[in-house]
């Protein structure tokens, strides 16, 4: 369609509350389905190794229990947990200990002397930097495994009903930042007369208080959304104390403050500026106005990039001012186009000239998005295979497909509002072509009463509101730039929610970083490095020693086999014959033979040993040390 051919598509929505009630539809539609596929919000610091490894079984009982991960975290008493068979704690119970060095993050438990032989549950919870919930659970064994009475945990940190509500306010938020920041940067830069508009008012009044109820509900299930999962903790004061003391609880609190004074600011905006008659004391004003608004709003963004992304990982002094600028870019489109989309079905007075201007926004934080987008991209993803293997990867090329979406509708949009006539200029036309018989009905006399003229004056009222609203609805260019607002607002509502998506969804450096981890780190199935330390007596002259055995991986399949032959006085030990052979009892399966080759003193190797499937096999091997002295010891491990 050329910029000069008349409008010939279906005919004006003529109901401003059904399109309202279609776009809040469409909101709560693609929150559902976000919030349903999303589930608890994904760890962005990760477990990347321990001591002892999951799975691993341990000659003796170590002294303590280590954990490291990709990023810092906040610890607590019961951060690290270590469980004996029966479920008793297993370690000190005291804080875990910070055993960081360079940029290697650990932490350990000290556990109790004496622990018997068994298999020992290690479940941890923390708050990575970023302010999200992380925890896990893994195993390992002492002698050789054991049935063990302890439930591995199955619901993620942040999951279940507290973090359901948590995610909807967090969505809640985000949608209240950008009504309250772009409402009013809509009507300080591209429609002032909006100011005296109530459906403008109503719309940044709202987003305010969705924004200040939203934090509000976050800091009071903080506490339970990174500990216990229980409603009944969100007044918890011990819990909300501690929450205050952490970055994501001051960044709350500071959120809340920073609303006191926006609250102040819309009380000027839609009160003393909207009533201001002189055009050189309201210029001042709006200076004024602009200048304290835009530093409570860069305030309020800072909140945000103080306690998630970009508070934590590389070059953070850059990433958290470039967050907010990206927050406030996203704030002035989407909030923008919001305010916009109000004005065009509630108000019959918006023109041309407020429309461009805030197409020149637009177009602004189009670019601001655009530099801040692609700084933001690389420091969260890093590599080719992380933008295209990864869920934060996936999601941020969606994002950016949707805003070439996004601005391939407003481009329609600058078609529409080129063609856009004042209502001023379409009043006056329609005016000129009113029949007498339907101008507005005059007072039949000086001295009505008081009482009629209040009813004459409400007729007035009717008639004007009535032929504006006939006007603005015959109004074709009206009518299409409408529709593809409402278009451009429903790609919106999807950006948004995607882009909330993304703050909770482990970035994808961070996620490529501890899948390059040490196998513990990787579910039980994959396996892990077996080592056995196994002491034998032949009865014989220097017939004692001990046997160490290492099976890599440990897993299903091909594995290779070492083992090491130390005699008592703890040096290589060579002797005539050594056998060992597998046997997984619970499946019947085996003894498999395995003969190993001697590599050097003390010294043997058998590669390709086949272990058909995962179980607690036991391992027998014959050691001898002389023609008649010989001896088989046995010891079970966890393979697969």
């Amino acid at each position: 369609m050329s910029a000069t051919a008349p409008y010939s598509g279906p005919s004006p929505i003529r109901r401003p509350v059904a399109a309202a009630a279609l776009l809040a539809a469409l909101i709560s539609l693609v929150f559902g389905l976000l919030l349903a596929g999303a589930g608890p919000a994904s760890a962005h610091a990760a477990l990347t190794g321990s001591d002892p490894q999951d799975g691993a079984v341990v000659d003796t009982a170590p002294k303590e229990v280590t954990l490291s991960f990709s990023e810092a975290i906040a610890v607590g008493d019961d951060s690290i947990r270590v469980l004996d068979p029966s479920g008793k704690r297993a370690d000190t119970e005291a804080e875990p200990k910070d055993l960081s060095e360079g940029g290697i993050v650990r932490y350990g438990v000290a556990l109790h002397s004496g622990l018997p032989d068994g298999t020992y549950t290690v479940a941890w919870q923390a708050v990575s930097a970023d302010s999200h919930p992380i925890s896990g659970a893994f195993t390992f064994s002492i002698g050789a495994p054991s049935e063990t009475t302890v439930a591995v945990p199955t619901q993620e940190a942040g999951g279940g009903p507290v973090g359901v509500v948590y995610d909807i306010a967090r969505y809640a938020a985000y949608t209240g930042f950008v009504l309250l920041v772009g409402g009013s940067a809509f009507v300080l830069i591209c429609w002032q007369r909006g100011a005296a508009a109530l459906p403008m008012q109503r719309l940044v009044v709202r987003g305010w208080l969705t924004l200040t109820a939203a934090t509000l509900a976050m800091l009071l299930l903080r506490h339970p959304y990174t500990s216990s999962g229980k409603f009944a903790d969100a007044f918890d004061l011990a819990g909300l104390q501690s929450v205050l003391d952490t970055k994501p609880g001051a960044a709350l609190v500071s959120r809340l403050l920073l609303l006191g004074a926006a609250a102040l600011f819309i009380a000027v905006l839609f009160g003393t500026y909207a009533r201001r008659e002189d055009e050189r004391e309201k210029k001042d004003l709006t200076f004024g106005l602009a200048v304290g608004g835009g530093v409570v709003a860069a305030g309020i963004a800072a909140t945000w990039a103080m306690s998630e992304h970009a508070s934590t990982g590389i070059q953070t002094s850059i990433a958290m001012p470039v967050d907010v600028a990206h927050l406030l870019a996203v704030a002035a489109w989407l909030g923008g186009l919001a305010s916009l989309l109000v004005a065009l079905y509630r108000t019959p007075d918006i023109g041309s000239a407020a429309v461009r201007r805030f197409s020149a926004v637009a177009f602004t934080s189009v670019v601001v998005l655009a530099a801040t987008g692609i700084y933001q991209s690389w420091r969260q993803v890093g590599s080719w295979s992380a933008l295209t293997g990864t869920r934060y990867g996936q999601l941020l090329i969606l994002k950016v497909a949707l805003i070439g979406v996004l601005l391939a509708v407003a481009w329609f949009s600058r078609r529409w509002t080129g063609r856009l006539t004042d209502p001023a200029v379409a009043s006056e036309e329609a005016s000129e072509e009113e029949p007498a018989s339907e101008s507005e009905p005059e007072d039949a006399s000086a001295d009505v009463d008081p009482e009629r003229a209040a009813q004459l004056a409400r007729q007035r009222a009717v008639v004007t509101a009535t032929k504006k609203k006939r006007i603005r609805d015959a109004d074709p260019e009206r009518s299409g730039l409408r529709r593809s607002v409402l278009a451009e607002a429903a790609v919106a509502v999807v950006l948004l929610a995607v882009t909330t998506m993304l703050t909770s969804t482990e970035p994808g450096r961070t996620e490529e970083e501890a899948a390059a981890g040490t196998p513990s780190a990787s579910a039980p199935a994959a396996g892990g490095p077996v080592n056995l330390s196994m002491p034998f007596d032949t009865g014989g002259q220097n017939g004692k020693g001990t046997v160490r055995i290492d099976i890599e991986p440990g897993g299903t399949g091909s594995n290779d086999l070492h083992v090491w032959i130390d005699g008592s006085d703890g040096k290589p030990m060579d002797v005539p014959e050594l056998k060992l052979a597998l046997t997984l009892e619970s499946k019947d399966i085996g003894p498999l033979p395995v003969v190993p080759d001697r590599l050097a003193e003390g010294h043997w190797s058998a590669s390709a040993v086949q272990i058909p499937m995962a179980g607690d096999w036991k391992i027998d091997v014959t050691v001898r040390t002389s023609d008649i002295d010989q001896v088989t010891i046995d010891k079970n491990a966890k393979i697969g």
